[in-house]
């Protein structure tokens, strides 16, 4: 008989945290771990190489904390290691573990909110240079066109507190003019990087009225409900009392600070040293 467990949430950094919360506010009854590599963040402009080799000693590390299921809530991560590790690894680790991302529940569903059948992507340099929204909307939804914008600042500018004054403004709309060069009548954005939230009210005032902004937290959320739910022998290895802990790779005053931003609660996190 397994060992029961928590559900964990890894992410490169703090935005995995936006996603954690909506997890939490839709299914409160799980223990969660959630592990921020900090010491090691930003993913999004290191090589695919870099990133599957930190993220899947990151998934390691979980399983040694008796996570049965583990969830990249990190697009880089779901970009460029995710495949990598649920073809490869995870039989040779433990084939009844399960390693879940974020763009195929956002892929799933984002036809449903077009109607002119033009959608923008705004993410960070690795995610959009892995294609994989495009890949997996393909398979969805072959008739959408796709528009990627890349965004190299905004995730620099949002961990370090920048995301509200008029610098930031700059560059937010700087990008969204640029994604909507590519097509004005793109009418569904995706923020398909978890920090985005934060400035999804900046974003949609700079977008045309009527266009959808689009936010993972709650797709992914009601995503792994879903899933659960289809997996019972899943669902039953997972523990259960509302409990959560959080873990980082760096300083953890600093990721108490500002993760209390990302997850809209007082964060108190621990700090763990990775090997391998």
């Amino acid at each position: 008989m397994q060992q029961q467990g928590p559900i964990g949430v890894f992410d490169s950094g703090y935005g995995g945290l936006t996603v954690l919360k909506e997890i939490v506010n839709t299914l409160p009854q799980y223990n969660y771990i959630y592990l921020g590599d900090n010491a090691r963040a930003p993913y999004g402009n290191r090589s695919f190489e870099t990133i599957y080799h930190y993220t899947l000693q990151c998934v390691k590390w979980f399983f040694q904390q008796s996570c049965p299921l583990v969830l990249l809530a990190c697009n880089t991560a779901s970009a460029k290691a995710l495949r990598t590790i649920q073809q490869k690894d995870l039989a040779k680790i433990d084939a009844l573990k399960r390693v879940l991302g974020v763009i195929r529940p956002t892929t799933e569903i984002i036809g449903l909110h077009s109607r002119s059948g033009k959608v923008g992507i705004m993410a960070t340099n690795g995610t959009v240079q892995s294609q994989s929204y495009k890949i997996e909307i393909e398979k969805f939804y072959p008739q959408l066109q796709v528009y990627q914008q890349a965004c190299p600042l905004l995730v620099p500018l949002i961990e370090n507190g920048e995301h509200e004054n008029a610098g930031a403004d700059y560059f937010i709309k700087k990008y969204t003019d640029e994604l909507l060069a590519k097509d004005p009548g793109i009418d569904t954005v995706l923020l398909a990087c978890t920090h985005y939230p934060l400035i999804q009210d900046k974003i949609k005032k700079l977008l045309p009225v009527g266009t959808e902004v689009l936010a993972q937290g709650n797709i992914v959320a009601a995503s792994l409900q879903d899933y659960l739910q289809r997996h019972p022998e899943m669902e039953k290895l997972i523990n259960r009392g509302g409990k959560l802990k959080f873990y980082t790779t760096d300083s953890t005053s600093d990721f108490d600070a500002h993760g209390t931003v990302f997850f809209g609660k007082p964060v108190q996190s621990e700090h763990v040293e990775l090997e391998g």
